[in-house]
Order: structure tokens, then C-alpha cells, then sequence
């Protein structure tokens, strides 16, 4: 099984299915599943009493299976079910929980576990069970959900319901569903752990973006080899400066700055190139080039974007670049990363004719047109390429959002990219090492000292 894939509700299915063509009936996956679930929630509980919610499908079969191993291990259990069993395996799972049921929420315990409704739901539940279930978290100190809290659509993240309850912990089966990793469900699905049952690599799947694994310099490495990364500045050098400094942490051998004038701010350590950016650019040394942080928008920064799309072997596009940014523009282009914000990426729709909803399809749709991979940065970032494969990036911590982040995001890209990685690959490497940087720079940081904990982000996935 690839821990790290993201099904959607269909994919799941498909994968439950080949299990059970292969000869595993639906009873046998339910135990598994359930069985791996009642542990964790054991554990929560700590020889607390636990309340089980039950629903009518499998959802509501696994919570009977968790009530039956509960007990078994010595927690009092209280198994709540409004609706009776609607399949052959839950019908199968209640029979064999021999127990109470009871229809409506009577006194509570310590610990609430959800099965009404997984990852099948797709419309907002009904006035009874939303209040029923608001009613039971109150009750209880403690709320865990199996597989996805009742209420959350499984391929979206969206939350059905107002005013539902958030969790202490939610227990994926199988896989992790987009909605584990979208906002704004995963908002109320407290700490995240995954239970397998056994399912396959799924070809296609979206992934979840992990650790990665960055190999240092090879011995007779040198400032070439490692990568060398132009970065085009602009009317506002400052931002160029940021990125500059984040991708010097990020691996590139060597970063250098093509600016229309030297800029005293400039580190000692960064080389600015003042010639003709035609020139500049014409050096076949230069690995990737990084065009956008700071460029402007008048007549130059359009001249600078041309430049870059005709000479770079490699290209990463952020901010400014995006607004320029024209579908001509990209014949005959290079490798091409781009990184654009929701207003940005809002734009970029509009100008390639792409008609999408949400961050995630939008990106998708825009790297299939464009032919870039496509980073959408945001709460809940994502990575798209021209092919369709997607990634997803796990939570990072909420103080990125602040004005400079995103050219330490592009800058740990463009090194990435100037490093060998090619752009789905470096856009995955540097949201993982971004959020690694801001974890290690804890609250309230400058986008200078977010830049500084890249190289320790670096560290860490070595």
C-alpha cells in the first residue's frame, strides 16, 4: 500500500473492490478496518466510556465492530443508532454486538466515536441527525471520527452542516481521503492517522507530500554542477532579495541576481549581473532562471518575462510574471513551474479560458492547458502537472501567511529546479521544505528569518 495516496470516494471503492474480487468478503475488510480503529480509540480512551454512534451503512457496521472490541478490552460501551442497518455487513456487524442499541442520545461518556455517515455522504444531514450529533459531542470530553466526521464530503473537504462538532482525532481507513488534507473539513477533524486495510497502490492516485529525500553534493561537485540560478529582479529588488536568500538555503550551488542596476542591499555573497538581460540570460551555465518576485508590470518587467521564456532551460514564474502572462507566451517554452496565489491563479484561469471551481480543480484544469505545473499556494496547497498527477501538500503552520512568504516559497523552488529536480518534483521539495522552514522558525517570523531556517529545513530531508 502507498501510505501517502489520496483517493477519491470512487478510487476507494474500486480499491475496496479488488480486495474483495480477490477474495476478502466485505465482513472480513469491516473487522480489519474497524478492528485497527477500535485500537487507536482504546488508547484515547484509557479505560474510559465510550459512546458509539452508529449509522446505517458500513460507516455505522464499522462502529458496531469497534463497540464489540471496546468491551472486549474492558471500556464500558453505549451504542447509539438511529437509523437500522441498511447493508448485508452492517446488518451482519450489529447482530454480533450483543448489547443495548439504543435510537436517541442518552447519557453520555467520556469518549464520542462517530460512524453515522463516512466518506459515501455527499449531501448535509438531516435536521435529527445534525442536532443528535451536536448534542453527543457536547456531552462527551473527548470526539473521534472513523474514516471522516459525519457531515464532511469526502472529495472536497466541504462541510455539509452548520455548526458541526470538530474532533479530537479522525481515524482514515484504508486511505487518506482528499478531504483529510482540504480545507475547510479538515478543520474539524483534529489529529489525522491513518488505519491500513490492506489496499494497493492506486494507479493515478494523488499523493500526499512527504519528506523528501535531497542527496547532498556528490564529492567533485562544484558551484556549476550544484545548479546556478538567475534570478531576474525587478522595479521592487526586494522581493528578488528574499528569494535570492531562500535559495541559497535550498541547494543551488550558486544564485545570481540580474538586475537592471546594483542594489546596495545586496548580500556580499549574491553576484548581480547588470548587463542586457538577453546577455545575462545567454550564459549556458545557468541551470534555471526564477523571473517574478518584484519584476513590476510596465514595459520592462514585460521585456524581462520575454527574455526569460526565450533563453531559460528551466523556469519557475511567480507573481508579477503570472499577471503578464499570456498563453502565447509559452510556445516553444521550457520546463515551466508556476506559482501563483488564489488572486493569481483567478487570473491565470481567466486568461487561459479555464472554467473551474476551488484551488485544486482550477489547477488541475490550468496545467493541462498551459502545459506548466502548477504549485497553487495557499491553506491548503497543491501541485499539478500537465499530465495530472496532483499532490498534496500537508498542513503548514499559519504563519506563513505573511507578505514575503511566497518569494522564499519561489525561491526554494527555482533552487530546487536549478539543483536537477524537475518542476513537479522541486514544486513538492519546496512546499515540504517551506513548511519545514516556518515550523522551525516558530510565530510571528520576518520572511528574512523564515529564508534563514530553509537551510536547516534542507538538513532534515538530507
Amino acid at each position: 500500500m502507498s501510505a501517502a495516496q489520496v483517493l477519491t470516494a470512487a478510487q476507494m471503492r474500486a480499491a475496496e473492490q479488488a480486495l474483495f474480487d480477490a477474495g476478502t468478503s466485505v465482513s472480513e475488510l469491516m473487522e480489519t478496518a474497524a478492528g485497527g480503529a477500535a485500537e487507536w480509540i482504546r488508547r484515547v480512551a484509557a479505560g474510559r466510556a465510550v459512546t458509539v454512534l452508529c449509522g446505517p451503512g458500513n460507516n455505522g457496521g464499522d462502529g458496531y465492530v469497534i463497540a464489540r472490541r471496546l468491551r472486549a478490552a474492558g471500556n464500558a460501551v453505549h451504542v447509539i443508532a438511529p437509523l437500522q442497518p441498511a447493508t448485508e455487513a452492517a446488518r451482519e456487524a450489529r447482530s454480533r454486538w450483543d448489547g443495548p442499541v439504543h435510537t436517541a442520545a442518552a447519557a453520555g461518556g467520556e469518549v464520542l466515536v462517530d460512524c453515522l455517515f463516512g466518506s459515501g455522504l455527499a449531501r448535509p444531514l438531516v435536521a435529527e441527525h445534525a442536532l443528535l450529533l451536536r448534542d453527543l459531542a457536547g456531552r462527551h470530553r473527548r470526539r473521534v471520527a472513523v474514516d471522516l466526521p459525519s457531515g464532511v464530503a469526502s472529495d472536497s473537504g466541504v462541510v455539509l452542516n452548520d455548526k458541526l462538532p470538530s474532533h479530537d482525532l479522525t481515524l482514515a481507513l484504508g486511505a487518506w481521503k482528499f478531504a483529510h488534507w482540504s480545507l475547510p473539513g479538515r478543520a474539524q477533524m483534529g489529529q489525522l492517522r491513518l488505519v491500513p486495510i490492506g489496499i494497493g497502490a492506486v494507479p493515478g492516485a494523488a499523493h500526499l507530500i512527504t519528506k523528501p529525500r535531497i542527496a547532498p553534493p556528490a564529492a567533485d561537485s562544484h558551484k556549476y554542477r550544484r545548479g546556478l540560478l538567475a534570478i531576474v529582479s525587478g522595479a521592487m529588488p526586494g522581493a528578488s532579495l528574499l528569494a535570492a536568500a531562500a535559495a541559497q538555503r535550498a541547494g543551488a550551488g550558486y544564485v545570481k541576481l540580474l538586475a537592471r542596476a546594483a542594489d546596495p542591499r545586496t548580500p556580499a555573497d549574491i553576484v548581480t549581473d547588470t548587463a542586457p538581460l538577453a546577455e545575462a540570460l545567454a550564459d549556458p551555465r545557468i541551470a534555471a532562471v526564477l523571473v517574478g518576485p518584484g519584476l513590476g508590470r510596465d514595459g520592462a518587467a514585460r521585456a524581462g518575462l520575454s527574455e526569460a521564456l526565450g533563453h531559460a532551460r528551466a523556469l519557475v514564474l511567480d507573481a508579477d510574471a503570472l499577471m503578464l502572462l499570456a498563453p502565447g507566451d509559452l510556445d516553444g517554452a521550457p520546463a515551466v513551474l508556476a506559482t501563483p496565489h488564489d488572486g493569481e491563479l483567478e487570473m491565470l484561469c481567466r486568461s487561459f479560458g479555464v472554467i473551474a471551481e476551488g484551488r485544486r480543480a482550477r489547477a488541475q484544469a490550468l496545467a493541462r492547458v498551459s502545459g506548466m505545473v502548477v504549485l497553487a499556494k495557499g491553506p491548503d496547497s497543491c501541485v499539478a502537472a500537465p499530465d495530472g498527477r496532483l499532490a498534496l501538500a500537508p498542513p503548514a503552520p499559519s504563519w506563513l501567511s505573511v507578505a514575503g512568504s511566497g518569494d522564499v516559497l519561489a525561491g526554494i523552488a527555482a533552487s530546487r529546479m536549478a539543483s536537477g529536480a524537475d518542476p513537479f518534483t522541486a514544486a513538492c521539495e519546496a512546499l515540504w521544505l517551506h513548511g519545514e522552514a516556518a515550523r522551525r522558525a516558530g510565530a510571528a517570523f520576518t520572511p528574512s528569518q523564515l529564508a534563514e531556517m530553509v537551510s536547516e529545513a534542507l538538513v532534515a530531508a538530507l
